[in-house]
This record gives structure tokens, C-alpha cells and sequence, in this order.
């Protein structure tokens, strides 16, 4: 009668890796983070990392989808349309500088904004999961927005679509300030100017 297989199960060490995988990413960026230092983090051989998610550039795609995921699920946790857009949108803003943050080194920004950016230029492959990533962001952004728009919290003629880009591009901002050391009172600051842009097109008043 042979052993039970001892351990913990595949999948739980799978996703261990991954989450070690994604923070030596996130860090270094994908060109700087080699195998050896991958198959160190990661407590897993070469030929074990290669067997399990394929070469780098796989488990470098599979670090940005989990991660994106990951963001499109706590984006749709935040503006659930329960509140008002403009405490959803501040909320948003601040817990995206929670994690752009929250390295205990230092700031490190946003994964795909931070490290896919660069690599879109000669990878196809990332360019397609960046360009599916931002807009699956924008989608979520202006659905809430036009949510804002039909309940009148913001001008029946605002442009939902610029709005979520707009929106975007804030984020896209406090990711790069973060990654180049600004503080966090001063993107707080520019978090609070961009709701009050994105919100100030208050519903007009009709002449009486």
C-alpha cells in the first residue's frame, strides 16, 4: 500500500507562487526579474516553474490577469451605486493609493501601468493584456458614471465615456507619482482636485 501524498495541495502552492511571482514583477519589472530569481522567490525549481505556468512571459501574462482581475472585482466592490459617485469615486481613488503604496520598501505603484507599459512596446502579447485591462477598467468607470448621469447626480450632457478616461487617467497618475516618490498627502490632494473635476458637472437649473 503506498503513502498518501504528503503536503499542501497543488493548487494552494500554485497560487503561493503566483502571489510571490507577481511581487518580484511588480518590483523589478518583467525584463530585470530572471528565472534564478523567479525560481527563488517562488520556492520552485526552474523545470517546476516552467511546468506549471510555461515560460516567463506566461507566468508574467498570468501575473497581470490575476491582477487585473483581482482590481476589476474591488473597482466593482466600490462603486456599487449605493452611495454617492463622488464618495465612490473618492473611495476608489484612495484605496487605489492604498496599494500603490503599500510595498513596505518602496512605493511600487501600479503592476500593469508601472511594468506592462514598457514591455507593450515589443511584446504583443502584453500590449493585447494591457489594452484589454484598460478597458475592462474604463468599462466598469463608466457604467457608474452614466448610473450618476440617469440619477442626476451629474449633467444630463456629460460625457460618460471622457469621464471614465478621465477618471483613468487620474489613477493612471497616482500610480506613476507613487512609483517616483511623492508623498501621500500630495496625491491625496490631487485625488480630491479629480473628484471635484469629474463631479462638478452638477445638474443645471431650469429657468424658473
Amino acid at each position: 500500500m503506498t503513502n498518501p501524498r504528503r503536503g499542501r495541495p497543488v493548487q494552494y502552492d500554485r497560487e503561493q507562487a503566483l502571489q510571490r511571482a507577481t511581487d518580484l514583477f511588480w518590483s523589478a519589472g518583467f525584463a530585470a526579474t530572471s528565472l534564478d530569481a523567479l525560481s527563488e522567490a517562488t520556492e520552485m525549481t526552474r523545470p517546476s516553474l516552467a511546468g506549471a505556468f510555461g515560460d516567463k512571459e506566461a507566468l508574467y501574462l498570468e501575473a497581470l490577469k490575476r491582477y487585473r482581475d483581482a482590481g476589476i472585482d474591488a473597482l466593482r466592490s466600490t462603486l456599487s451605486g449605493k452611495r454617492s459617485l463622488r464618495t465612490e469615486l473618492a473611495d476608489v481613488l484612495r484605496n487605489s493609493t492604498d496599494i500603490y503604496m503599500a510595498s513596505a520598501n518602496a512605493a511600487r505603484g501600479c503592476l500593469l501601468i508601472g511594468t506592462a507599459s514598457v514591455e507593450a512596446v515589443h511584446r504583443p502579447s502584453v500590449r493585447r493584456v494591457l489594452k484589454e485591462s484598460l478597458g475592462a477598467f474604463n468599462a466598469v468607470l463608466e457604467e457608474r458614471i452614466r448610473k450618476a448621469i440617469t440619477d442626476g447626480e451629474l449633467d444630463s450632457e456629460a460625457d460618460a465615456a471622457g469621464l471614465a478616461s478621465v477618471t483613468s487617467a487620474i489613477m493612471h497618475s497616482l500610480a506613476v507619482r507613487a512609483r517616483a516618490g511623492e508623498s501621500r498627502h500630495a496625491l491625496a490632494k490631487l485625488s480630491r482636485a479629480a473628484v471635484d473635476l469629474i463631479c462638478g458637472k452638477l445638474p443645471r437649473e431650469h429657468p424658473q
